[in-house]
């Protein structure tokens, strides 16, 4: 991928987590979530060890607190929903603050907000030192399916073009005195909608029989700039944060 190699989310550094191979960073990410949601609920310090393994990551990776929290606000629908636990629960109920809340649900919304706000960590972290062109190397690496990093691939290629074609139809379509804002207007909007997939599609169907003219046989030629596989040492490297909060988990699972 040449253009579009970055993403918003990515901040450019040398930290030692940047250095990391993408494949490794997928997989310590993956493992990490994992561990964090398999761990019960109640335990409310584990999940104060998470957090710090969290903060030590973006210690080393040198990403704001204030960025990580500023984009934290992708989670506001689970926040949502999880502040309406204790009034929606069942079973026994506790005073707090002058209400009668479910004790379920109040274990419920802490799940929630932990396991979330912990896993969108950790995909910040990820995004904000890997490219988009590391994120789908290392899916490849890890012997992701072809076609979900072409279609990857292809997607975030061709995004911004979509956009600039999305924008010249609005300018176009505003120069005409056709400006859709209400919704008894919402026909001239879906029109748009349906005239810029059928561009879509057709701008699509062009690029394949391209590529297919160039020898395209469903499989991406590897870049001569591509970075070295992940070495052992790497490995074990990335696995260190996982490893620690396997061992929070197995703590708190032998306390139960």
């Amino acid at each position: 991928m040449g253009a579009g190699s970055t993403h918003l989310l990515y901040r450019d550094g040398t930290s030692p987590v940047h250095r990391l191979p993408p494949e490794v960073k997928i997989t310590a990410m993956v493992a990490f979530t994992l561990v964090v949601v398999a761990t019960p609920r109640a335990r409310f310090w584990a999940f104060g060890g998470y957090a710090l393994l969290v903060a030590v990551v973006a210690v080393l990776s040198r990403v704001p607190p204030g960025w990580l929290l500023g984009r934290t606000s992708i989670e506001v629908p689970f926040v949502l929903f999880a502040f309406t636990l204790p009034f929606l629960g069942t079973g026994d109920r506790v005073d707090l603050f002058g209400l009668r809340l479910s004790e379920e649900g109040l274990y419920g919304a802490w799940n929630v907000l932990a396991k979330a706000t912990l896993g969108v960590l950790a995909s910040l972290l990820l995004a904000a030192t890997t490219t988009t062109r590391d994120l789908i190397l290392g899916l490849d690496r890890l012997r992701c399916p072809q076609v979900v990093t072409q279609i990857a691939t292809f997607m975030l290629r061709y995004l911004p073009v979509l956009v600039g074609e999305a924008q010249r139809m609005r300018v176009a379509r505003i120069s005409r005195g056709d400006d859709p804002r209400f919704l008894w207007q919402v026909r001239g909007l879906a029109a748009g909608v349906g005239t810029l997939f059928l561009r879509a599609f057709e701008r699509g169907e062009r690029v394949y029989l391209a590529m297919r003219s160039r020898g395209y046989t469903g499989r991406m030629p590897p870049s001569r700039t591509d970075s070295a596989a992940a070495t052992t040492a790497q490995w074990l490297a990335g696995a260190a944060v996982p490893a620690a909060a396997l061992t929070v988990a197995a703590v708190a699972v032998a306390l139960t």
